[in-house]
């Protein structure tokens, strides 16, 4: 491993550790916990070797902490879970926002609620990109839909979070944890550490002591912390991403992400064998959303379905972003099922509009 231009058959678990190698990841903290457990078990091997920090903690609690100290330390830094894991690490999280400090965390879903099940779910998107924790703050998240996104959007995560001193979540699921795909162009880059940064606890020699808090006790000093974060999460909405596939001449735009994006993409295309107009739109960043796109075709007049891996989450935000020319239907494949091609056929038929004779 570690040369340009070659092809590796992994997991998209796999991927992502490897993502973060190429990003350069000093350390990792984590807790095993299926289906996401290919991740530190690849670390605990290359990223060892590489020189970097592997630390199995002892509660997903005490990782996402770690993962806090690390960060604030300037280091690039991840850790990784799956649903309720991650559910365990939201105070901290809340703590790197309101600190405004970089880490990567992972989130490979499970069913739930509660301990559900180890099948794949959509069902942590309301947590993922509302924050999660308490506080008005958000997380940038991004949706990988195949091994090879899940590596490049892995070392996007670690690019972004520094970028605007904010966690970043990147956010799949069972399928696209456990699927094999080839990913090429591995390789591994080297970083500057954290004694680069003006504001990382890097020791104060030769200059004076620099401060991370989350805590603003004065008057008007919460509110003036609040309104520099808000600002900061608009100046996010730059990094919109999105996949638009056979959009242009459609009469029903099919809104999936993920997983389930990529399922739904093979329904468009059997549907279009049909003759059938019917496009994908898929966001790739879920926050910030990319409403301004989604929004484009609704003023042209197209029909929308939502379709989710849950009891119906991102449709919320489709409905707000076309909300001035459209509506959306909304079709849940509910986590303890898994979907197939087919299985959507019906469904998006009957959403398209009524053809005159």
């Amino acid at each position: 491993m570690g040369k340009n231009n070659k092809i590796f058959l992994v997991k998209g678990n796999e991927a992502i550790a490897l993502g973060a190698m190429a990003a350069g990841c000093e350390c990792y903290f984590a807790y095993p916990i299926t289906p996401q457990s290919e991740i530190p078990e690849l670390l605990s091997e290359v990223l060892v070797q590489a020189g970097g920090q592997f630390v199995q903690a002892e509660s997903e609690i005490a990782a996402a902490n770690m993962l806090l100290g690390a960060t604030a330390c300037g280091k690039r830094a991840m850790t990784s879970s799956s649903s309720p894991g991650i559910a365990l690490k939201q105070e901290a999280i809340s703590y790197m926002a309101g600190s405004q400090l970089p880490g990567v965390i992972v989130n490979i879903c499970r069913g739930g609620p509660g301990l559900g099940s180890i099948d794949p779910s959509q069902g942590d998107y309301y947590q993922t990109t509302r924050g999660g924790g308490h506080g008005d703050y958000r997380t940038l998240t991004l949706a990988p839909a195949s091994c090879q996104e899940a590596y490049d959007l892995t070392i996007r995560a670690f690019d972004l979070a520094f970028l605007y001193r904010n966690p970043v979540v990147v956010l799949g699921d069972a399928i696209l944890g456990q699927m094999k795909e080839p990913i090429k162009d591995w390789k591994e880059r080297t970083v500057q550490d954290g004694k680069g940064l003006d504001w990382s606890l890097s020791g104060a020699r030769n200059r004076g002591p620099r401060l991370l808090k989350s805590l603003y006790l004065s008057d008007g000093a919460l509110a003036g912390h609040n309104r520099r974060l808000q600002e900061k999460y608009q100046s996010m909405r730059k990094e919109c991403d999105w996949e638009e596939y056979r959009t242009r001449d459609a009469d029903l735009i099919v809104v999936s992400f993920g997983s389930m994006g990529r399922i739904a993409k093979s329904s468009v295309r059997m549907l279009r064998e049909k003759k059938e107009k019917i496009g994908l739109f898929r966001p790739i960043t879920l926050y910030p959303f990319p409403e301004e796109p989604l929004e484009r075709l609704a003023a042209q007049g197209k029909r929308f379905l939502t379709v989710e891996n849950n009891a119906g989450q991102m449709v919320d935000d489709v409905r707000l972003a076309i909300r001035r020319h459209a509506d959306s239907g909304l079709h849940c494949v509910l986590p303890g099922q898994l979907a197939n091609p087919e299985d959507l056929l019906g469904t998006i038929e009957k959403a398209l509009p009524k053809k005159r004779h």
